[in-house]
C-alpha cells in the first residue's frame, strides 16, 4: 500500500499539484489524499472505497488506473492471507457475539420501511362463510317464491277485474 500511495504522491508532484487542487478536482478531503499517498488504508472505513479511491486518484493523474487497482489487490491478498486461522476463528466468534448483542436491539430508521404482518383468516373459514352465505341467500329466495306462490292461490279475481282476497 506503501508504494501505490508513494507512486501517487511522485505523480501528483511533478505535475505541480498540490493536495488541496486534488482533493477539490476528486471531490475528496485533503486529508483522505494524504492518507492514501501515506498508505494509511486503516483511515478508511471501507475498502472499498478506499479501491474507489486510488482508481480515481490514479485517472486524475493519467496513470493506469487498472494496473493501480491491480497492485492494490495484490497487496489486499498479501495482507489478508498472512492472517492465521486462529485469528479468523476469533473473528468469527466475536462477530456471532455482535450478531446476538443486535438481535436483541431493534434498530430502526426513520426511513426504514417495515411490512407489517397481515393478518390472514385461514382458508376453511372463508368457504364456511361463503357456504354459509349461499345457504342463506337460497333460503331468503326460496321464502320469497313460496309467499308470492301463497299470495297468488289466496286472491280471487272475478270477470270485472276486480280481486278479492280470501281472509282465513
Amino acid at each position: 500500500m506503501k508504494e501505490i500511495g508513494e507512486k501517487l504522491k511522485e505523480t501528483r508532484e511533478s505535475m505541480g499539484i498540490t493536495i488541496e487542487e486534488a482533493a477539490q478536482d476528486l471531490k475528496l478531503r485533503p486529508s483522505q489524499i494524504e492518507n492514501i499517498e501515506e498508505g494509511n488504508k486503516d483511515a478508511f472505513k471501507d475498502i472499498f472505497y478506499l479501491k474507489m479511491f486510488i482508481k480515481n486518484y490514479s485517472k486524475y493523474l493519467g496513470l493506469d488506473y487498472d494496473e493501480m487497482v491491480e497492485e492494490f489487490n495484490e497487496y489486499l491478498f498479501d495482507f489478508t492471507s498472512k492472517i492465521s486461522i486462529e485469528d479468523i476463528k476469533k473473528a468469527e466468534r466475536e462477530q456471532k457475539k455482535k450478531e446476538k448483542k443486535i438481535k436483541t436491539v431493534k434498530i430502526s430508521s426513520p426511513y426504514t420501511i417495515e411490512k407489517k404482518q397481515e393478518k390472514k383468516v385461514p382458508k376453511f373459514l372463508v368457504v364456511f362463510g361463503i357456504i354459509i352465505l349461499v345457504i342463506i341467500l337460497i333460503y331468503l329466495i326460496v321464502v320469497l317464491f313460496i309467499k308470492d306462490d301463497d299470495e297468488v292461490s289466496n286472491t280471487i279475481v272475478f270477470s270485472e277485474g276486480v280481486e278479492m282476497h280470501e281472509f282465513a
